[in-house]
């Protein structure tokens, strides 16, 4: 019987599936692509990103046999994304400076906080309010670099926590802790000081002027509103300044001629008054300075000036 040799058949190796020329030249730049954008993505991220990340940006660079061109074409897409969102994630990185800002920034409103909360127990325990006896300053402490926080009017009740310190008092102001001058600050409730005549008005006492200058009006109507009781002014004459009509006589004696002159030169800039006489005084604007100045007898009570307040205006 013959004999038959039997070779073991190594089986055929599979024939090798070509790829396309687009998918061998597209494969391995998309995974250049892919690579290229985490490697910047990481450089320019601060602090680096996680290992996570970057197995996320790279897991899909990978290239599967018998995929087509239009899957490694996805595939850079896909690149371009992933170094999109490295970008994106980039831009948006916390500094280490703006971190020390920020925690500096808690650290001083902890502290402002802290301060107010003791402000508040020492007022308390205290129990004590005083009054403004003048607009007043609000500071963040007591010392010369403190910062100003507002202002606080006069005739203000304010809670005080017992605490001095150069010349300045702590309150309390809505809960906030606050220094002010220890100065200002009374027990007793001030009185309001009489408010002053003002320049504006109307007359209603029925006097009225004939005047060359609109100011005189102005005076008039201020003298007036302030003081009914004057009803007799005097415009023009024929000589000086009252025959140019701008000067104006004011009658009235005493005291309340005084009252007038010095209210007068008070606001002789919104009049535009040049000189003032009354009571054998001038004042001029030319010497200011000076204040009132005598003058020389000139024979009679009128001729001197003791009956009326005599205005010359611009």
């Amino acid at each position: 019987m013959a004999q038959h040799r039997h070779k073991r058949e190594t089986p055929a190796s599979p024939r090798k599936k070509s790829l396309p020329r687009s998918v061998q030249v597209s494969a391995p730049l998309a995974v250049v692509a892919t690579l290229s954008a985490v490697t910047m993505g990481v450089l320019a991220a601060e602090p680096a990103t996680s290992g996570e990340d970057l197995l996320a940006s790279s897991s899909t660079s990978q290239t599967v046999p018998g995929d087509t061109s239009d899957r490694v074409s996805g595939d850079a897409e896909d690149s371009v994304s992933n170094s999109t969102a490295l970008t994106r994630r980039s831009d948006t990185t916390v500094s280490r400076s703006q971190i020390r800002t920020a925690a500096r920034a808690e650290a001083a409103a902890r502290k402002d906080i802290s301060v107010d909360r003791q402000a508040r127990r020492l007022a308390k325990k205290v129990d004590t309010r005083l009054w403004t006896t003048e607009a007043l300053n609000l500071w963040s402490g007591p010392g010369e670099k403190s910062e100003k926080l507002g202002l606080i009017d006069a005739l203000k009740q304010v809670t005080v926590t017992g605490r001095e310190q150069a010349g300045r008092t702590q309150v309390v102001i809505d809960g906030q802790s606050r220094w002010v001058t220890s100065d200002y600050l009374s027990q007793d409730k001030p009185k309001p000081e009489p408010k002053g005549p003002s320049l504006g008005g109307v007359c209603s006492n029925g006097s009225a002027i004939d005047a060359g200058r609109a100011t005189l009006y102005d005076i008039h109507d201020a003298v007036c509103s302030n003081w009914p009781q004057i009803t007799s002014y005097g415009t023009w004459r024929g000589d000086g300044d009252h025959g140019q009509g701008r000067a104006m006589d004011i009658m009235v004696s005493g005291s309340t001629g005084w009252d007038v002159a010095n209210f007068l030169r008070a606001n002789y800039s919104a009049f535009g008054i040049e000189y003032l006489i009354y009571a054998q005084n001038i004042w001029s604007v030319d010497r200011a300075g000076e204040g009132w100045r005598g003058m020389s007898d000139r024979g009679s009570v009128t001729a001197n000036h003791y009956d009326h307040v005599h205005v010359t205006v611009y």
